[in-house]
């Protein structure tokens, strides 16, 4: 006789989780209990339950404990799914939030079917995950040190007139600054200082992640993606580590979707309004691409850095990079000349950009591993 299966939702937290079931078929969905979150805790009910009830199917929310109760469980040979609080379906009119009521309700629509698992990155490609975030948060650090050295700056009426701030000319219009107090000049050199640092740790940061993409399954990607006007080793090492291999998708509409570039909608008979972009999915993948396309406001070339870049890639690659830029490139122009604001068009160059990357990754394979 075939075992029938128990859907199983897990609201986790760092020092406990919620569990509830949901018997295959009409059976009602109910409160299992809380246990301790460690995985210990966690083997202890799933002896108990794949006992009792066969067959376990299991999903819970990605969240700050990461994936490790997946692998830990898929290792065992149960069947479990991750899945983002933001995809998760809810009710207008539900306005009570509890552990036990979340667990319930993933029990619930995971026995319907109703969630979508999301990509659970392997122990490699979340370290590249790690890599690529940790230099994010060096480089937002970074910005907030130099602004607080400009605030103490401004507060002192001390302003500089050269052209752009933080080149080679206003860090050296910086070291001949001096305070008109002496315990004021302590703190615009603790600041400078500060800065120096955020920046040193920004260029070490860096250098790992480049010298980790090389030695990644992923490396044939980033280096073919790098074909793309915009897209430096690290953004293309920070947009696959995030999303995955980007063939994955059937389609770069999909794909987009994903990420949350393509604009929300609300329609009701006759009346339909776009309005902006849903921003669902990874926020990190979608700043990324934002910054690579801002290059595309500038006329269409192959420049010598993108060129030597090109060299290592197949024709295909190459015929895929310049019909982006043209397209993209005559974009910018054409929403420019239609009067609209920058981030706008940006915004627009970024979602064809990454269906560029779809089309670049159908070319290219992962390293076998």
């Amino acid at each position: 006789m075939e075992q029938s299966t128990m859907y199983i939702g897990l609201d986790v937290h760092k020092e406990s989780i919620d569990v509830a079931l949901a018997p295959e078929g009409q059976g009602e969905v109910r409160s299992y209990g809380k246990i301790a979150g460690d995985l210990e805790a966690v083997d202890k009910v799933m002896r108990r339950l794949g006992a009792e009830r066969g067959k376990l199917n299991i999903v819970y929310e990605a969240g700050p404990c990461g994936y490790a109760l997946y692998r830990h469980l898929t290792r065992k040979g149960i069947k479990c799914s991750v899945v983002a609080p933001s995809m998760i379906p809810k009710r207008t009119g539900d306005r009570i939030k509890t552990d036990r009521r979340d667990a319930v309700n993933l029990a619930r629509l995971h026995r319907a079917g109703e969630l979508k698992a999301v990509f659970v990155p392997g122990p490699d490609d979340e370290a590249m995950r790690d890599v690529s975030r940790s230099r994010e948060d060096a480089v937002v650090a970074c910005r907030r040190t130099r602004q607080q050295l400009g605030a103490l700056l401004l507060r002192q009426n001390i302003r500089y007139t050269g052209a752009k701030a933080w080149t080679q000319a206003h860090q050296r219009w910086l070291g001949r600054l001096s305070m008109p107090v002496a315990v004021q000049q302590v703190v615009f050199q603790e600041y400078l200082n500060a800065v120096e640092e955020a920046h040193e740790r920004v260029e070490r940061i860096t250098e790992q992640l480049k010298e980790a993409t090389t030695t990644w399954r992923m490396a044939p990607v980033v280096e073919a993606l790098q074909a793309l006007r915009g897209v430096s080793v690290v953004a293309a090492a920070s947009i696959l580590s995030e999303l995955g291999d980007l063939s994955r998708f059937e389609d770069p509409r999909n794909l987009m979707a994903f990420v949350g570039l393509v604009p929300s909608q609300y329609s009701s008979g006759p009346r339909q309004r776009l309005g902006a972009i849903t921003k669902t999915g990874n926020s990190h993948a979608r700043r990324m691409l934002v910054e690579a396309a801002w290059a595309y406001r500038f006329p269409a070339r192959v420049s010598r850095g993108l060129r030597d870049r090109q060299d290592t890639v197949d024709q295909k690659v190459r015929e895929i990079a310049w019909k982006a830029q043209l397209r993209l490139c005559t974009k910018y122009r054409r929403l420019a000349a239609k009067g609209k604001i920058k981030q706008v068009i940006t915004t627009a160059i970024a979602r064809e950009l990454l269906g560029f990357m779809w089309a670049i990754a159908k070319e290219v394979k992962p390293l076998a591993g």
